[in-house]
C-alpha cells in the first residue's frame, strides 16, 4: 500500500498567519484554497477515495480523457508538487532546493564483486498478466495498469505490457540449498531460454533436484534441461505439460548503440515480473564468468547496462523500446554481494547460434586453437600473451610461439586475455582466419584455423 506524507493536524487556534481574520459563524468567508496539511486523515482517505473513483469512472469511460482531466472536481485544490513543496497560506509556492546527491564515499575503498545473478531467495511477488487486458501487481497494494489502448507506443508501459507474458521464474531446488533465476520463453509449447548457471544443477545425475519454472499468470510445471553450454552461460529447458504459452519477440544485437533506452525484466530477489529501465551504457565488454557452483567457466562479450540488474535476473531479457529482446542477462558488477551497479547481458546474435544447436543436439562444440594465454600491457605489446601451445593443435600449425603477445584476432582487436577469449569464440571451426601477434617487437601477422573444443 502506498503510504501518504503525514501533515500536522490544524492546530484551530485562531487565523494563521498571512490569512485574513477568522469568519463570524453563519458566514462564508473568501474562498481559499483547500490546504491538505491541515486535513484530518479520516478527510484525507475521504476526499482522496473520492478523487480516485471519480478519475477511475471517467477514465474508464474514456469521455473526458486527457493529460489534466477535464470535469475533476478537485482540480483546484492545491497537492503538494514534491517533498516539501506543500502550498503556503496565500497559495504560492516555496522555491524547490534540490536534494544533493551524496557521493558516496564507499566508492573509494573495497574491491569490485562481479556476481552471476541467479539467486537463492524463495518467494516473490508475481505480475499478474492478462495480455487481451491488462497487468496488475497481485495482493501487493499496487495501482492497476492502464488499458492496453491507452499506453503510449514505445513506452516502457507498451514494452512491459508485450514481453512480461513471455518471461518466467525459474527454481532448482536441492533441497538445503536452492537457485533460481529467470527464463525467456522460447515456443508456445514450452522451450525457454535461461543462463546455463542457473539451471546445470537440475543436469547433474546425483543432484536430486526438483525443478519449477513459473509463468507470469501465477501458473507453475516442472521443467526439464534440453541442453546446456557452459562455454556461452546459455541453456535451454522446456516445461512440462503446457501449451498456448506466448513466445518472446527477438531482435538483433547486430546495431545496438551507446545510450539506446531498453528495458531488463526478470525476477530478481524472487520477485517476478520486476521491470527496470536505463541505457546501454557501453558494447562489447569482456566480461569474465564461474564460479557460483555451476560448471560455468567462460567470458561473455557483454552489453553493459544501467537498468537495475540483481540476483535472480539471470536468464531474463534485456528489451529495446520496439519490445524485442537484444540480450540476456547474465552478471552485474557491484561494491557488494548484494544490489548490482552495472548489468551484463549475452548479445542476442551470439544467444541465436547457441540456441538453435542446443536444441537440435543438447550440447555444443566451440572454435579453439589449443593454447592458453595472460593478459599483459608493457612498453612492447597490450594484449594476450602466449603462455603454452599444444602440441599438433591449431596454433602450433599455424607458427603462433610462447610468449608471442596477440593484438588482434580476426576482425577484432585484443587488449587482454579475457578478450582474446572472446575473439577466438567469434571466429567458426574449420575457417581460417588472421590472428596478429607482437613477436619480439615486431608485428607478425599469421593464419589459424580453429579445431573444435570438446570438453563441454
Amino acid at each position: 500500500m502506498t503510504e501518504y506524507p503525514r501533515y500536522p493536524q490544524n492546530p484551530n487556534q485562531g487565523p494563521r498567519p498571512g490569512m485574513h481574520g477568522s469568519v463570524p459563524p453563519g458566514q462564508v468567508g473568501p474562498q481559499q484554497p483547500y490546504d491538505w496539511r491541515y486535513a484530518t486523515e479520516q478527510q484525507r482517505q475521504a476526499l482522496r477515495s473520492q478523487y480516485e473513483a471519480y478519475r477511475s469512472d471517467t477514465y474508464r469511460n474514456d469521455t473526458y480523457r486527457n493529460d489534466t482531466y477535464r470535469g475533476d472536481p478537485y482540480r483546484g485544490a492545491p497537492m503538494p508538487q514534491g517533498p516539501g513543496q506543500y502550498l503556503r497560506p496565500d497559495g504560492s509556492t516555496p522555491p524547490h532546493t534540490p536534494r544533493k546527491r551524496s557521493r558516496g564515499t564507499g566508492l573509494a575503498v573495497g574491491a569490485v564483486a562481479l556476481a552471476l545473478l541467479s539467486g537463492g531467495i524463495g518467494g516473490g511477488v508475481a505480475m499478474l498478466v492478462h495480455p487481451d487486458h491488462s497487468t496488475g501487481i497481485s495482493a501487493t497494494g499496487a495501482a492497476p495498469s492502464v488499458p492496453a489502448a491507452s499506453v503510449p507506443a514505445g513506452s516502457v508501459e507498451q514494452v512491459a505490457l508485450k514481453v512480461v507474458p513471455s518471461v518466467v521464474k525459474l527454481e532448482v531446488d536441492r533441497g538445503r540449498a536452492s537457485e533460481e533465476g529467470s527464463g525467456v520463453i522460447l515456443s508456445t509449447d514450452g522451450l525457454i531460454l535461461t543462463n546455463n548457471h542457473v539451471v546445470a544443477a537440475a543436469q547433474a545425475a546425483s543432484a536430486g533436484a526438483e525443478t519449477k519454472v513459473t509463468f507470469a499468470d501465477g501458473s507453475s510445471a516442472p521443467f526439464t534441461v534440453v541442453g546446456t553450454d557452459p562455454g556461452s552461460d546459455i541453456a535451454v529447458v522446456r516445461a512440462e505439460n503446457v501449451s498456448g504459452l506466448t513466445p518472446i519477440t527477438v531482435g538483433s544485437s547486430a546495431e545496438l548503440k551507446v545510450g539506446q533506452d531498453v528495458v531488463a525484466i526478470g525476477s530478481p530477489l524472487g520477485l517476478e515480473g520486476t521491470v527496470t529501465t536505463g541505457i546501454i551504457s557501453a558494447l562489447n565488454r569482456p566480461v569474465p564468468l564461474s564460479g557460483d557452483g555451476s560448471d560455468t567457466d567462460t567470458v561473455i562479450d557483454g552489453v553493459q547496462t544501467d537498468a537495475s540488474i540483481n540476483h535472480g535476473n539471470s536468464g531474463g531479457p534485456l528489451i529495446n523500446m520496439s519490445s524485442e529482446v537484444i540480450g540476456i542477462n547474465t552478471a552485474g558488477k557491484s561494491l557488494s554481494d548484494s544490489a548490482s551497479g552495472l548489468g551484463f547481458a549475452i548479445p542476442v546474435n551470439e544467444v541465436k547460434q547457441v540456441v538453435e544447436t542446443l536444441i537440435e543436439n543438447g550440447k555444443i562444440s566451440h572454435p579453439t586453437l589449443g593454447l592458453t594465454a595472460r593478459s599483459v600491457s608493457n612498453d612492447l605489446a597490450k594484449g594476450a600473451q602466449i603462455a603454452n601451445v599444444a602440441a599438433g593443435g591449431p596454433a602450433e600449425q599455424a607458427g603462433i610461439l610462447e610468449n608471442d603477445v596477440v593484438i588482434k584476432v580476426g576482425d577484432r582487436t585484443v587488449a587482454d586475455a579475457d578478450e582474446f577469449v572472446v575473439a577466438v569464440r567469434q571466429l567458426k571451426i574449420g575457417e581460417p582466419a588472421p590472428i596478429e601477434v607482437v613477436r619480439e617487437g615486431r608485428t607478425v601477422t599469421l593464419t589459424v584455423t580453429p579445431g573444435a573444443d570438446t570438453s563441454t
